[in-house]
Order: structure tokens, then C-alpha cells, then sequence
């Protein structure tokens, strides 16, 4: 059973368990060889493992240092734990695996080897290669620090087992990686269509990076990001899957135990920590990180009920919002009420207002790729181009790329599109003006800042044209939905109340075009 030993992570303040130090040395230095052979056999491998219990409330992370020894070629890990059965609605046990090589696991240093969750029951590292999920490179002398990241502890407590081998030997060639290009060949100026939201077996998808890549190219879509949970290790593979036709930027999914949220065009091979809480004094530390590098920070899925999923860190220092994931569920309507709201709190306190954006969270089959996407206009199909265009807020939401729509306001003989804002007189007629095609039998829905003001249907072709006026006066911004029938074949109607939800599926949904009274 392993001792331990309770300690306060002194950057961000979470709770960490440290455990005995596994040593190795003396399988470096076989008691029958003189003082001066210290060199194992090329080949020869020495293993070693530990047994534990963490009870109920346990550290967010415990770390096992491992001393290795020089000659190493490669590390090997396995772990497993046990599953007691629990009554319905008691959380079981999970517990995720990382590890740190010798340059420590401080807060965001340069000691992270690769995280796979619970997705693996093992992985490997050598000089030449890893499991997808860990980072190539050589197997240096010191102590590492394999990471336990038990974030669901049963009433009976998780017992758990963990096993090193190591691998002794000539390092091998040295891993190079396959970064992608930061531009392709766009259209100039012009609307690019893109997935921000991507996994693959490098977190926890069973997708290969050739199969969202494919997928990618399948769904219609100009660019893609990857963000494989709480690690790099894919952005070093992309660069194969990448071309004239397809960008494909790097990013990450940062997965802390009070919400995730994406890092969006991150240079390829960077890495964010995620191992904080919002009451830490972390998380603005690691936005200017990504804001440092040019990147976007998004929290992701707001109100998605599965264990730490839920967003606690607040909008602050957010560039946008994602407020529609994978196939359009309750937890989405929340998420674009709370951005609703946001938006009418910019308007009131003349702060920046907080763009949407909508991603697929593709994980497997059956979660499709691009349901749904971000239509983005961008100054060209490159990784800076789109992240200023998501910032600035010129993009809308589609569930696939059939559907199309322009959204304007026009005044005073002045127009203004999706993110950008429209000057007129207090009381001069703006006429907002939707055309849409590839919903049949949609429904179109104009919101202010006071709610529904107006709704129209499109026929069965789902093409067509609808224009409602209003004055600057009335409304401080206007955004359209489109939204399927409901289940029972009628339009909805979305300013009423009802058992249910009185409108159906969203098809597509803008950011707003602002109205903003000019003084006389």
C-alpha cells in the first residue's frame, strides 16, 4: 500500500496527494555488477507497481513520483482501479492518468509528457514515439511524476493500481513532428465555414485524425480546429490531414473540475494546464496565455450536466461563447438565454459584447462533424484571419452547410451585417432583412433586446425572404433564429408560454447587428 502525503499545490492552491517516490535504481545497477557497471543490458526491462485506496473527497490529483534512472529508452504505464456498484444516483468511481517528466509539474511548466483521462488503461513514451496523447521525446533521468486525477470517488472509496516498466536502451531517433499550415487557399475576403470543436484518439474520440479531417471534408467545411482534451500531442500529426482545400488549426479543450472552455488557435505544439478550480487564482493566468499567443478563449457547453462540465468562471475574459453543441438539446436554449442576457448587459454598460459560436463536440459515431458550424467572414481561409473574425463577432451558426442566410439592417441609406453596428437617427425606419435557404418549413425569428418581435415561416422550398422594420429607438440590437417545425409539424410560436418549449430546433442563429441611436 503506498504512503502518502498531503500538500497544497502552492500555484492555484488545488489539493494534491503525493505519494512514496517508486524508485528504479536498483534495477539500473544489479547488485552482482561492480560499483562501476552501472549500464543495464539494451533490452532488458524492470517493472514495478503500487496499490492504494483514496477515500471520498479525495485530492483532485495525485502524484506518484517515479525515479528513473540514466539508459532509459522508454517508460511504459498501466493502471486500473476498481467500480464498486453504487445506488442510482451516486457518482461511481473515475479516475483519469497523465504524467510529468523530470522538469516538474508545476502550474503550466514545461514538465507536462501527455494526459489521456480515462480514455487508456496505459500508454507509452520513447524518444521516437508515444500513445496518442503523450508527447515523443527522450526519457531523461530524474524523477516524473505519473498524475492520478480521481474525479469521482464512490462511498467505498477507489482503490486503485498503478504499474511502471521500464524499457532500458539507446534512445532511438528522435520524433519530428507534422505541424499543419496556418493558411490554405482561401477566397479572399469572404465567408469560410469551420468546426471549432474536435476530438480524436489523441483525448477521448475514437475519430483518427485522418477520419475528422475526411469528416471535415465531407460536412462542407473550409477549416477546423482541433482540441483533444488537456493536451498537444495531436497538433503534431495534423500536418498530413491538412491542404489547399482544408486549414486546420490547433487548439485545445482545457477540462478543470468548474467547466471547460476551448483555446482556439494556439500555436502548434503549445499546451494549457487545466488542473485548477474557478475559486483558484489560475484561470486568468492561462487566458494570457492563449491571449498572448494570438489565440481565443471560449468556454464550452455551458450547461452541459455531466460531472464538472458547468461553467463557474464567468465571461469576463472571454472572446466568445459557445452556445450550441452537437445536436440542439435543452441545455442549448439555456446557453443562448444566458448570451442573450449577456448581450443585453453589454448594451447597458457599453462594455465589449460577447460573440456566439456553435460546434460539433465530435467525439464518434454516431456525433457528425460540423452539426453544427460557424460561418465565419474572414480577410482570408488562415488561422489569424478566422480567430479576428470569430473575436469581432462576424460569424452565424449553421447545422449544416445546406443551409445559408445573409442578415442585414439597413437605415438612413446606411447597412450593417452579422458583428457590426448601425448608426441612424433615433426614430428612422431600419428595415431588417433575413434571406435564407435549406430549411423547409422553417421558422424565422426576429429578437431584440426585448424578446421575439417578430416570426415568419418559410415554405416548403426553405428558401425565402423576410423583412421587418423597427427604429434604433425600439430595439439596441436585433438577432434571427431559424428553427425547425415542431414535433407536431406547426411553426411554434416563441413569445408565448407553454408546457413545453413553444418553438422547434435551431436550424441557424446570428450574432446581432447593433442599432445605435445618433444624436441630432
Amino acid at each position: 500500500m503506498a504512503r502518502r502525503r498531503l500538500l497544497l499545490a502552492s500555484a492555484g492552491g488545488v489539493a494534491a496527494l503525493t505519494l512514496t517516490p517508486m524508485s528504479f535504481a536498483q534495477a539500473a545497477e544489479p547488485a552482482s555488477a561492480p560499483a562501476a557497471a552501472t549500464t543495464p543490458v539494451s533490452g532488458s526491462t524492470a517493472t514495478q507497481a503500487i496499490t492504494g485506496h483514496l477515500e471520498t473527497g479525495a485530492a483532485d490529483f495525485v502524484y506518484l513520483p517515479v525515479e528513473i534512472p540514466a539508459g532509459v529508452r522508454q517508460i511504459s504505464v498501466q493502471y486500473s482501479y476498481d467500480r464498486p456498484t453504487v445506488p442510482s444516483g451516486v457518482p461511481g468511481n473515475s479516475c483519469d492518468i497523465g504524467v510529468f517528466d523530470q522538469r516538474g509539474t508545476a502550474l503550466g511548466g514545461k514538465g507536462f509528457r501527455g494526459w489521456s483521462g480515462g480514455f487508456r488503461t496505459s500508454f507509452a513514451i520513447s524518444n521516437s514515439q508515444a500513445t496518442p496523447g503523450y508527447l515523443p521525446g527522450p526519457v531523461d533521468p530524474g524523477t516524473w511524476h505519473i498524475v492520478l486525477g480521481p474525479y469521482q470517488v464512490a462511498p467505498q472509496g477507489l482503490n486503485y493500481q498503478v504499474q511502471v516498466t521500464l524499457t532500458f536502451g539507446e534512445p532511438g531517433p528522435a520524433f519530428v513532428p507534422d505541424y499543419p499550415p496556418t493558411r490554405a487557399n482561401g477566397r479572399g475576403r469572404a465567408w469560410y465555414r469551420g468546426d471549432c470543436h474536435l476530438h480524436t484518439v489523441y483525448s477521448d474520440g475514437k475519430r483518427l485524425p485522418v477520419e475528422v479531417a475526411t469528416g471535415a471534408r465531407e460536412a462542407g467545411l473550409d477549416f477546423m480546429v482541433s482540441t483533444d482534451h488537456n493536451t498537444s500531442a495531436s497538433h503534431a500529426v495534423w500536418g498530413q490531414y491538412a491542404g489547399e482545400d482544408l486549414l486546420i488549426i490547433t487548439g485545445e479543450e482545457i477540462t478543470t473540475r468548474n467547466g471547460h472552455w476551448l483555446a482556439l488557435g494556439l500555436p502548434a505544439g503549445e499546451w494549457i494546464d487545466w488542473r485548477y478550480r474557478s475559486r483558484d487564482d489560475a484561470y486568468p493566468r492561462f487566458v494570457r496565455q492563449v491571449h498572448g499567443s494570438g489565440g481565443l478563449v471560449v468556454p464550452a457547453h455551458l450547461y452541459c450536466a455531466y460531472v464538472a462540465c458547468q461553467w463557474k468562471f464567468g465571461f469576463t475574459d472571454a472572446d466568445a461563447t459557445e452556445v450550441w453543441t452537437g445536436p440542439w438539446t435543452y441545455d442549448d436554449e439555456y446557453a443562448v438565454g444566458t448570451w442573450d442576457q449577456k448581450l443585453g448587459e453589454a448594451v447597458r454598460t457599453g462594455t465589449r459584447w460577447l460573440p456566439a459560436m456553435g460546434n460539433s463536440d465530435a467525439h464518434s459515431v454516431p456525433n457528425v462533424i460540423g452539426l453544427p458550424h460557424n460561418v465565419v467572414l474572414a480577410d482570408d481561409l488562415a488561422t489569424h484571419a478566422v480567430m479576428e473574425g470569430i473575436r469581432s463577432g462576424r460569424n452565424w451558426i449553421a447545422e449544416s452547410s445546406s443551409v445559408e442566410l445573409t442578415f442585414t439592417a439597413t437605415g438612413d441609406g446606411v447597412q450593417a451585417g452579422i458583428g457590426q453596428t448601425l448608426t441612424v437617427p433615433a426614430y428612422a425606419p431600419v428595415d431588417v432583412r433575413l434571406d435564407a435557404a435549406g430549411v423547409p418549413n422553417g421558422t424565422v425569428r426576429f429578437i431584440t433586446d426585448e424578446g421575439q418581435m417578430h416570426q415568419e415561416s418559410l415554405d416548403a422550398s426553405g428558401a425565402g425572404t423576410v423583412v421587418w422594420r423597427t427604429t434604433a429607438s425600439l430595439a439596441a440590437y436585433v438577432r434571427a433564429e431559424i428553427r425547425h417545425p415542431m414535433a407536431d409539424g406547426t411553426p411554434g410560436q416563441g413569445n408565448t408560454m407553454g408546457a413545453a418549449l413553444m418553438f422547434g430546433p435551431m436550424a441557424a442563429l446570428t450574432n446581432p447587428v447593433f442599432l445605435r441611436r445618433r444624436d441630432a
